[in-house]
């Protein structure tokens, strides 16, 4: 009990410690009710509590079960995709180097035709050379031909 309600009730008397007992049994009734109160509240909140917690491992049930869902749909998709990119991975490999061979080949294809294309023209040079030179060597052997012929008959 407080001091203030000790020196209350010593200056009222007799008559008045009815009145203080009557107070601290009414102080005691609150004390009592607002503990009561709290405890009820504690119970209220600690039940919502574990009514959210009972929700959010269901939750957690849900999620797991739907994460192993999707690992499964994913998995199969994974491993065909990775068959797929490691051969077209090699597919690239050996196109870089066909298209390697085949640029090399177009070089060497490009120098033997343009040699080819030399030649030919040297050679089409040279027949045209050796043409004149046989039509040459025909028009002197008949020029020849035509003074032993006038020689051999003078008087023609």
């Amino acid at each position: 009990m407080s001091k203030k309600m000790k020196s209350l009730g010593a200056s009222i008397g007799s008559s008045g410690r009815s009145s203080a007992v009557d107070d601290e049994d009414e102080a005691s009734k609150m004390a009592l009710a607002r503990e009561e109160e709290i405890e009820r509240r504690k119970l209220e909140v600690r039940a919502r509590v574990e009514s959210r917690l009972s929700r959010a491992q269901q939750e957690a049930k849900r999620l797991t079960h739907v994460r192993e869902e999707l690992e499964v749909l994913t998995d199969p998709m994974s491993k065909d995709v990775s068959t797929v990119r490691k051969r077209l991975e090699t597919a690239n490999r050996d196109l870089k180097s066909l298209a390697l061979i085949c640029q090399n080949k177009e070089k060497e294809y490009k120098e033997a035709l343009e040699a080819f294309q030399e030649k030919s023209k040297a050679k089409a040079q040279l027949t045209t050379a050796l043409v004149e030179m046989v039509n040459q060597s025909e028009n002197l052997r008949m020029k020849k031909l035509e003074e032993l012929c006038k020689i051999l008959n003078p008087t023609s």
